[in-house]
């Protein structure tokens, strides 16, 4: 059996998986947001995030960009936050 990831193990796996979704749009959406609040989150956020990653991320997108509602799991105050989109920096 693998051995448990220590927390900064979770969060460095997180921000991989953040900035390595398939396409840049949801890279940049999402990788965004982890480098924007993930210094900051608890435990119990961490793992709201990690829940959050293993959906798919036409899903995800249309949940921040409020075209799709947001499921009752998902829903709250991160969620809120990612709905500013303010975290978003697209290179020019």
């Amino acid at each position: 059996m693998p051995e448990a990831l220590t927390l900064e193990g979770r969060m460095a796996r997180a921000k991989f998986r953040s900035w390595h979704r398939g396409t840049r749009e949801a890279d940049y959406m999402i990788g965004g947001f982890y480098d924007r609040y993930g210094d900051s989150w608890t435990e119990i956020e961490l793992l709201w995030f990690e829940a959050l990653l293993d959906e798919d991320d036409v899903d995800v997108m249309a949940w921040a960009l409020g075209t799709q509602p947001v499921p009752d799991r998902f829903a709250g105050e991160q969620m809120d936050l990612m709905k500013k989109l303010d975290y978003v920096d697209i290179p020019r």
